[in-house]
């Protein structure tokens, strides 16, 4: 069974960026998945549940609203390992084409009064949610972002090494 892409990135080394994940081709159409890592895998704790999730419908919220993105918006999720989010656009850019976006979507909860959506009849887990906490790793990750915008290693996955066995398989060891 191939291993799929996002287990062949070293988390020993990746560190909070915004990566190209996969580039699927969708008929004549690309779409771009990318990992949005919030935190360093790993190395520090997963970001909080309630946080995660008010951060899932704030930045969902922004995406699909701003003028010049939202036609190209697929999905905005969680990572299961609380590590960061998936974003999924139309088409094929590089990480740096979508830094303003990431940067402005981050920046955005900064200003949030309220969750969108978290009422029982829009939401799934309406209890589940902590603007706070939200504001706190948005603020975090959007200075990380300002900060490190001309360090490459924040646009490009580190790569495991996979070992190949005498008779030519690949060793995976996820």
């Amino acid at each position: 069974m191939d291993l799929i892409p996002s287990f062949s990135v070293d988390h020993t080394k990746i560190i909070p960026g915004i990566f190209t994940s996969r580039v699927d081709v969708l008929g004549e159409r690309k779409v771009t998945t990318y990992d949005v890592r919030v935190t360093r895998p790993n190395k520090e704790p997963a970001v909080d549940v309630a946080a995660m999730h008010s951060l899932e419908h704030l930045i969902a919220t922004y995406l699909r609203n701003d003028p010049d993105w939202k036609d190209e918006v697929i999905y905005w999720g969680p990572m299961g390992c609380l590590t960061g989010f998936y974003l999924i656009l139309k088409g094929e850019r590089a990480p740096k084409e979508i830094y303003d976006l990431v940067l402005g979507a981050f920046r955005s909860v900064e200003s949030a009064q309220e969750v969108p959506g978290a009422l029982p009849v829009n939401c799934g887990n309406y209890l589940m949610h902590n603007l706070g906490m939200a504001k706190w790793y948005a603020a975090r990750f959007a200075d990380y972002l300002a900060a490190n915008a001309g360090n490459p290693g924040i646009f490009e996955y580190p790569r495991s090494e996979r070992l190949v066995t005498d008779d030519g398989r690949s060793f995976y060891d996820s």
